[in-house]
């Protein structure tokens, strides 16, 4: 018969622990499947139980890391609780807790979860052209727009422009109804949700009358001198060659840009070569032009998001082999 170890953790405030471990202990079934422990809540105090002294020692650790982000009034998701876990024995994770780069107009703290993005904030904050590239949910265009409000609040700079390529997958902007700007607004509201949730809509509506926020789908791009601009250019993937040439060259005095995208969903033409794949070739070793790729570790999503990303990625990986054949 398997030996079954006990440990015992006090509790002093039994509410820390309820909000640590989620409504019908559902945050506690995760840390229990990936250590592979029982965890019973009895007279004030956690007993830990399992068949492994490291497995304990592991979960005690993760609980008490959590519970300090508790009494920080940090957020305590799924996600959180896996990373934990994963990255127990690295003391660069335990700093990132600090690191609040923003705060939303509804007092929500924007941080780097992951350390990748914490080297993609870094990153931003040393170079003048950063390129953000990775799957989906790591954060690039959020964590992106939350720098260039940051410097916009510290009057390093005197405006946003937020832009992305307005014709995806193919699709063509002329059946659509209205004028121009109508036709590409559903290419560019992923922006302005995210603009919203960190500034709210009174504080966003204020910026875009000003002119202090403009979005605007890449063909506007053409033709101007930026200066004095934190410029984002979103799903870049989807730029061609010469549109990511135009883009960078509109980097004027005393500006940043960055440029995210995730280039294993390009939505060219057959035979039409991504900007953003091609670049990575060409600046590479170039001062103040930083390349910073996220991966499905940095996915802060639902944990079924990593899960779909990863078996999309190892389907790809054997069709290519496939092929070779």
């Amino acid at each position: 018969m398997e030996e079954r170890l006990i440990s015992t953790v006090s509790i002093e405030d039994t509410r820390e622990f309820w909000n640590i471990f989620g409504e019908f202990d559902s945050k506690v079934k995760t840390l229990e499947e990936l250590l592979n422990v029982n965890i019973v809540f009895r007279d004030n105090a956690i007993k830990i139980i399992g068949s492994s002294l490291d497995s304990i020692r592991r979960a005690e650790k993760t609980i008490k890391i959590l519970h300090d982000m508790e009494k920080k009034k940090l957020d305590i998701d799924e996600h959180t609780i896996r990373y934990v876990i994963e990255t127990l024995e690295d003391e660069e994770v335990r700093k990132l807790e600090d690191e609040v780069i923003f705060i939303t107009h509804r007092g929500k703290q924007v941080k780097p979860k992951t350390l990748g993005q914490k080297r993609y904030i870094e990153a931003i904050m040393n170079n003048t052209i950063v390129f953000g590239i990775g799957p989906a949910g790591t954060g690039k265009t959020y964590l992106a727009m939350a720098m260039a409000i940051y410097y916009l609040k510290k009057k390093e700079i005197s405006k946003i422009i937020l832009t992305r390529p307005a014709v995806e997958a193919g699709e063509k902007l002329g059946f659509l109804p209205g004028d121009l700007q109508t036709k590409v607004d559903p290419y560019l509201r992923p922006i302005y949700d995210a603009l919203h949730d960190l500034i709210g809509t009174e504080a966003y509506q204020r910026y875009m009358e000003r002119g202090i926020i403009e979005v605007a789908p890449l063909a506007y791009m053409r033709g101007r001198t930026l200066d004095d601009a934190f410029i984002i250019l979103d799903e870049a993937q989807n730029t061609t060659s010469e549109q990511m040439k135009m883009f960078l060259t509109r980097l004027g005095f005393g500006s940043k840009a960055v440029v995210t995208g995730d280039i294993t969903q390009i939505d060219l033409p057959s035979g039409v070569e991504s900007g953003l794949v091609q670049v990575t070739k060409i600046l590479r070793d170039i001062e103040g032009i930083e390349f910073v790729f996220l991966t499905y570790q940095d996915i802060v999503r639902h944990q079924l998001v990593q899960k779909i990303i990863d078996a999309y990625n190892r389907y790809e990986e054997r069709r290519k082999e496939k092929q070779k054949i």
